[in-house]
């Protein structure tokens, strides 16, 4: 019976997986699944799930093939409904929340998208030490003392002797009986990683602009995070200036002034040179902005810096440009022109909410 029930938990597992697969682009442009984010799961509605079953209705009514039609008719599906009618007192379809690990997610967005495993640039392994208890001794500091194992020992004792007392349980613990945790070190090797976000909040810039990057963000955490065992997020906003902010003041700041891109630029490459050495950290900067630059020559300013001082670093860099009706989107163009063919740069045109899924294959369909 155990395993009947193993089995079918298995294979209802796989059908709710097969459903979210099914409909995996739409949730990718819905921003309430983030809202439902827990620490390593999130809900994701599924529309409610019938197990195939048969159904025996009374012998009355006969059997298979029988009644009214000729062979081949197709089977009345009724009229269609257009919705016009009164309100009715029936239920209707409803939607089943199930829990997905982010892990579990990312499997099945790298499936969809058949995104590749990435592949850590070669000096990025990092040794992480971890302390793990593996047993008991009868030696060892008091601060490691195991009291259960303690008085185990001493009770045994003292009913060997006969000289324990039911009426007075009392059981002293002499040298003898102390036992003490033994602990290992382990070593293991570790890929980290580190994500910096980058966004112009120029007046440009609006909520639905910045939803679209919330979204893709979470997308981009998610799939990262199942690469790496250990991994980082910095968050820069810029107008004509840039300064470094947590994650939501990133997603709900508007400015009203202008854009310097090599602003954020400037800041994305102190933070690596400060904090993140390219023998130990795997870097990823995304900028997402409307393309629109304050001059040409700050665009030719962010070609220099990126050539100089970021892209010989990172493992890639990513520009996610958001349509705008401000503005311009000539800094893709630039991009474009300056950086054709080159694996380290990955560029993407985000017009809205359904352009985030090509979005995320584009910057992470190279593997990098």
């Amino acid at each position: 019976m155990t395993l009947r029930i193993k089995q079918d938990h298995v294979r209802f597992k796989d059908i709710v997986r097969g459903k979210i697969k099914q409909n995996l682009k739409k949730y990718v442009q819905k921003g309430e699944l983030i809202g439902k984010r827990g620490k390593d799961v999130i809900s994701i509605p599924v529309p409610s799930i019938d197990l195939p079953h048969f159904r025996f209705n009374d012998k009355q009514q006969g059997g298979v093939g029988q009644g009214e039609g000729e062979p081949g008719q197709p089977l009345n599906q009724g009229d269609p409904q257009d919705g016009s009618g009164k309100a009715g007192d029936q239920g209707g379809e409803h939607s089943l929340e199930v829990e997905v690990t982010l892990d579990e997610l990312a499997q099945m967005l790298g499936e969809e998208l058949h995104l590749p495993r990435i592949e850590p640039r070669g000096k990025h392994k990092l040794v992480a030490e971890k302390t793990r208890y593996v047993g008991v001794a009868p030696q060892g500091p008091e601060s490691l003392r195991h009291f259960k194992r303690t008085y185990k020992q001493a009770l045994k004792r003292t009913l060997a002797m006969g000289t324990y007392d039911p009426l007075n349980p009392r059981i002293v613990p002499i040298r003898e009986d102390k036992r003490f945790r033994t602990w290992r070190i382990q070593t293991r090797p570790e890929s980290n990683a580190v994500i910096i976000y980058m966004m112009d909040v120029s007046g440009s810039m609006g909520d639905e602009q910045k939803e679209i990057v919330r979204i893709e963000s979470f997308w981009l955490d998610t799939w990262l995070r199942h690469q790496y065992d250990g991994i980082e997020s910095r968050y820069i906003i810029h107008d004509a200036m840039a300064k470094e902010v947590d994650r939501e003041t990133f997603f709900h700041t508007r400015e009203s002034g202008g854009t310097m891109i090599s602003s954020a630029y400037k800041l994305c490459a102190q933070l690596i040179e400060d904090h993140y050495p390219a023998s130990e950290w795997n870097i990823y900067p995304f900028h997402f902005s409307d393309g629109d630059n304050w001059s040409a020559d700050d665009t030719r300013q962010c070609i220099q810096l990126l050539k100089d001082n970021i892209l010989p670093k990172v493992n890639m860099f990513a520009y996610g440009q958001v349509e705008s009706p401000y503005g311009s989107g000539q800094f893709l163009k630039d991009l474009e022109e300056n950086f054709d063919g080159d694996e380290r740069v990955a560029l993407s045109e985000i017009k809205d909410k359904e352009g985030i899924y090509q979005s995320i294959k584009d910057f992470l369909g190279r593997g990098k």
